[in-house]
């Protein structure tokens, strides 16, 4: 078990003062038997007020108003978490469905829907025959191909980070042999697909597990993140982290899963003013990890936060 402090803080400043529409902001957790939340914030500035509700997947959604004009915008999302991943030595997986190919249950064939369903046009089969070529050098073992797609992302696609919204479409990625954690995650999403898994894009958070056993909570390693979800029988949802080659959710804090990964925008809005009044935006993602047992406690809150319910 690990105790984690993650504050996402995201600022936008502007020319002269302008007028926001609503914003829509996936900032918050869900409780889980490997995520357990202690405490959560939001700090938004100028003054706003805040409604909930949940999305068609069940992530939590703020959506954000604001009344007045400001020559800037901030929001800080922060929450203490208790983190129980998975190790890969814990994914057991049905009978029938532990080689390739395989049908899911008739019981939840209808749940996983959409999930399954390639999303993204591939005319020439391109993907396919990429990862059927892994399917076929493990010998149809479902854990080892997935593994395997994993660990050869990482190693066969070159990571650079994109600061502009959007995903590419998985040909792209493949033609340009770089992308994203984003890019990486869609990919590995239709491979899968094309495998016939059901599959989904998990966004959230990184943290350097280096960080664990530290003399203090120091801070580090922290940054916005994209990864897949693919649905193993007797296993459920299995995390797989094709940018970093990770598996079963370690080092990974689950924010928001969604069918495409156009679905889970950390945060999106718009105001209005003249073009040039955008002078540009700043991300800043922290985690402090701490040890189990460890008496390093987390900061007070800022008295203007609002507790996220």
């Amino acid at each position: 078990m690990t105790l984690l402090t993650v504050t996402h803080r995201t600022e936008y400043r502007y020319a002269q003062p302008v007028r926001f529409n609503e914003h829509r902001l996936m900032c918050r957790p869900r409780d889980s038997h490997d995520l357990r939340l202690l405490d959560t914030r939001l700090t938004i500035s100028p003054v706003a007020s805040v409604r909930w509700l949940h999305d068609v997947f069940g992530n939590s959604i703020a959506i954000v108003s604001f009344s007045g004009e400001a020559d800037h915008l901030m929001f800080e999302s922060s929450f203490d978490a208790e983190h129980f991943p998975d190790a890969p030595s814990d994914i057991l997986i049905e009978e029938y469905a532990r080689r390739l190919p395989f049908n899911y249950a008739a019981e939840d064939v209808s749940d996983l829907g959409r999930t399954r369903e390639r999303h993204y046009p591939d005319p020439e089969r391109r993907i396919d025959q990429w990862a059927k070529r892994h399917a076929e050098a493990q010998q149809g073992d479902t854990l080892a191909t997935l593994i395997a797609i994993t660990e050869d992302i990482k190693a066969q696609f070159q990571y650079l980070r994109r600061e502009e919204m959007g995903t590419q479409s998985p040909i792209e990625t493949l033609d340009l042999g770089t992308g994203s954690c984003r890019d990486f995650a869609l990919f590995m999403i239709e491979a899968v697909r094309s495998l016939g898994l059901a599959a989904r894009f998990v966004s959230g958070y990184l943290y350097d597990e280096n960080l664990v056993g530290a003399d203090v909570g120091m801070t580090g390693g922290g940054a916005t993140h994209a990864w897949t979800d693919v649905y193993l029988p007797g296993a459920g949802w299995v995390e797989f982290d094709p940018t970093n080659a990770l598996v079963g959710g370690r080092n990974l804090i689950r924010v928001a899963v969604a069918r495409d990964a156009s679905q889970a925008i950390p945060l999106t809005g718009s105001f209005i003013g003249r073009p040039g009044d955008d002078l540009g935006m700043s991300v800043d993602v922290r985690v402090a990890v701490m040890a189990e047992g460890s008496d390093a406690t987390a900061s007070s809150p800022d008295p203007s936060a609002i507790d996220l319910p």
